[in-house]
């Protein structure tokens, strides 16, 4: 079982409060830093604001050595696929070979709205997701020397030199995830190398996977190909005072957050994992939301991780 640390830096952090939880992180043995990619607080002043997902990424590329990093989920409004495959590629490069590439159809219209990005129905949202992973992928998988062409209904791409190309070939390893019933298993089954199931018990995410692995099946793919995870909040302490005062920070209760995400001493939240990997799941993102607790990184990794 894989942990990673998940941020949400649209709540409020600049890049030097990111940049010591990627530095904390690595430090401690975790596997990867990711970031969500938004650009409005959801509750609360989010001050001092945004900042940018792959801006941030690239300046950890520089500023870190060992741990992967990535996006749960970079939205695909936010970006025309040809730039988009041209930064993360560049990311890439950047960091060694460190970056996975998690993208979405995008969902949270107000930051759509707040900052003069078009927010278009939700069909025509996954249709435009479609053409990206098809551009995007067929951009880093073209040889060297070839060019690459698309004809879509919303992007177009003629005669492409189709560089940079990324560290990793053929790609860096691609996140799809959500709880959609059709267009997400299907999409992950095609263009996924991991799939991850945000914010659900265990009953929904069993459910969600084996979604995902049916449609690995009918598209002809092996299902154990397949990286199945889940994202949870974190609220780990060495004991009910620790729990209850890291919960009274995020404002939530320690009695909500262990029944819906990872809380409570490390034993519990050890025994809460376990049942995750009893149905499918291979890696954990830890969503990290007090960014100044670094504590908190460090007590998971000394007494849970070695644990699992």
């Amino acid at each position: 079982m894989d942990l990673r640390i998940f941020t949400e830096p649209q709540q409020g952090a600049s890049y030097q409060q990111l940049l010591a939880v990627a530095r904390c992180a690595e430090d401690a043995g975790y596997d990867a830093f990711f970031r969500s990619d938004h650009y409005l607080a959801m509750g609360g002043d989010g001050l001092p604001g945004p900042t940018d997902a792959w801006t941030t990424l690239a300046g950890l590329a520089r500023d870190t050595s060992r741990i992967r990093l990535g996006t749960l989920m970079t939205a695909a409004t936010f970006r025309y696929p040809g730039p988009l495959a041209i930064t993360v590629a560049q990311v890439d490069e950047m960091s060694g070979g460190r970056v996975e590439f998690g993208i979405g159809a995008g969902w949270f219209s107000a930051e759509h709205t707040a900052y003069a990005v078009p927010f278009p129905s939700l069909a025509e949202r996954f249709d435009r997701l479609d053409e990206q992973l098809a551009i995007i992928t067929g951009l880093w998988e073209t040889p060297v020397g070839d060019t690459f062409d698309f004809l879509g209904r919303y992007y177009q791409v003629t005669d492409s030199p189709a560089l940079p190309k990324p560290v990793q070939r053929p790609r860096p390893p691609l996140l799809l995830g959500g709880k959609g019933r059709k267009r997400t298993p299907q999409l992950t089954a095609r263009y996924a190398d991991e799939f991850n199931v945000p914010f659900e018990g265990l009953a929904e995410s069993a459910r969600l996977f084996q979604q995902v692995r049916t449609a690995c099946t009918e598209a002809g793919r092996d299902p154990d190909g397949l990286r199945l995870s889940n994202a949870l909040v974190l609220c780990c302490g060495r004991d009910d005072a620790e729990v209850a005062r890291r919960a009274a920070v995020i404002g939530r209760e320690p009695d909500e957050l262990r029944a819906n995400g990872l809380a409570g001493t490390p034993a519990e939240v050890v025994d809460k994992i376990g049942r995750y990997a009893e149905i499918g799941a291979q890696r954990i993102y830890l969503q990290v939301l007090d960014l100044a607790d670094l504590d908190h990184i460090e007590l998971v990794a000394a007494e849970v991780a070695p644990q699992l």
